[in-house]
């Protein structure tokens, strides 16, 4: 399935960096009409999804024919793939003989199905990672963008994911500390980014901040921790709440869980439950959902009325959350697992704490000390404005097109 795409201007991005914007211009002049097609799972509900919608767009802009295409699966097949994404990021599953094959036949379906006659594409994860595999006789180079945090992986899955993963020209982590053979010799390391125009991450006006305020019944008088993440057992919400509850007992704060259900996550809803019931008749803790209307306007609101994030994740393959947060001026405590320990510079935009105590004490740190929470907050996002905007993203891409067309 072929997404329809919004109509984005680089030019609008040069308040920002223009910098960056300029060098895009010049990469397009050489790379212009060039076929570039995206791959990945799903066009809604998850970070991939949300990076797509700009950086597709803002690459037709820069010159490129750059489209964007969507696996079309059955849901049994989204079951398998999200126990390969948990063994990817080191679960201890097995994967039948009977899943690998569904596996396989749909990647072998889509690789027939979608619009894939392209120059260059740049396949997302590993749901769509064998349709390489399955195309032969072309012209096209293949890179594959890896959004997991991959460091110890189920090594058994991994192996047997890899074996057909061989069309490659490179392979694009988060991190270094992701990569692993077959991909040695072709990894880059390829931080993702956040769209600073988007909904979610706009400047928004005094009347829609009231807006959202007065719909969800938020309480601004009271300092706000806030938690953006899937219902995902790797996010650790259980641990989220007992940071909440230990800050309880020294101040009067409120905990909001922010989350969106993605297509692709069946298992979501279960785990959705779960916090629920941990959670109990707590009424300061705010739970913030798609199931309430929370769209992306409404994420931004709630992040700008926050006093910091908290971020409890065991795996994290980047964390864009953690650059959301930050870029509206706000630190944030977080376990330093994957991308978020090149997002956050401990003691200059925000904490890195691993234990429930430690994240605790360093959440009352801030509570406690107005002036360090303001100064944190201008530091970290100056941070995301130099290295982690849609432009930066852009520019890295055509960089990395440009060396496998030459």
């Amino acid at each position: 399935m072929t997404v329809e795409l919004p109509v984005k201007r680089l030019a609008d991005y040069s308040v920002f960096s223009k910098e960056d914007v300029e060098a895009i211009f010049e990469l397009g002049k050489k790379l212009k009409g060039l076929k570039v097609v995206h791959v990945n799972a799903t066009a809604y509900g998850g970070g991939v999804a949300e990076l797509l919608m700009t950086i597709v767009p803002l690459m037709k802009d820069a010159g490129l024919d750059a489209s964007w295409e969507v696996l079309e699966a059955p849901m049994e097949f989204f079951n398998v793939t999200k126990k390969l994404h948990n063994a990817l990021q080191g679960a201890d599953i097995e994967i039948s003989e009977e899943e690998w094959e569904l596996f396989e036949k749909v990647n072998e379906e889509n690789a027939k199905r979608l619009n894939l006659d392209a120059d260059v594409v740049i396949i997302h994860d590993p749901q769509p990672a064998y349709i390489p595999y399955f195309r032969s006789g072309t012209h096209t180079k293949y890179i594959w963008r890896c959004h997991i945090d991959t460091s110890t992986p189920n090594l058994k899955v991994w192996n047997r994911l890899t074996s057909k993963m061989t069309k490659y020209e490179k392979a694009l982590f988060h991190i270094m500390d992701y990569v692993r053979a077959p991909f040695d010799n072709i990894a880059v390391e390829f931080p993702p980014s956040i769209d600073p125009l988007s909904p979610k991450n706009r400047e928004i006006s005094e009347a829609e901040l009231k807006s959202v305020v007065d719909r969800y019944k938020i309480d601004v008088s009271r300092p706000i921790i806030t938690v953006v993440a899937r219902f995902d057992p790797w996010k650790d919400l259980f641990s989220a709440i007992n940071v909440y509850r230990k800050v309880k007992e020294r101040f009067d704060v409120q905990l909001a869980i922010v989350s969106a259900m993605a297509k692709d996550d069946p298992e979501g809803w279960i785990f959705f439950e779960d916090v629920l019931r941990y959670a109990g008749v707590d009424k300061d803790i705010l739970f913030l959902t798609d199931l309430k209307g929370v769209g992306h306007l409404e994420v931004n609101a709630i992040q700008r009325l926050s006093t910091l994030g908290l971020h409890t994740a065991t795996r994290e393959g980047f964390g864009l959350v953690i650059s959301e947060m930050m870029w509206k001026e706000h630190p944030v405590v977080a376990r330093p697992v994957g991308g978020v320990k090149i997002q956050i510079d401990d003691g200059v935009n925000g904490y890195l704490r691993q234990s429930v105590e430690e994240l605790a004490d360093a959440v009352c740190d801030l509570l406690e000390n107005q002036s360090r929470l303001r100064e944190f907050g201008k530091n970290a996002k100056e941070k995301v404005r130099k290295t982690y905007l849609s432009t930066a993203h852009v520019k890295r891409y055509l960089e990395i097109i440009k060396s496998v067309v030459k």
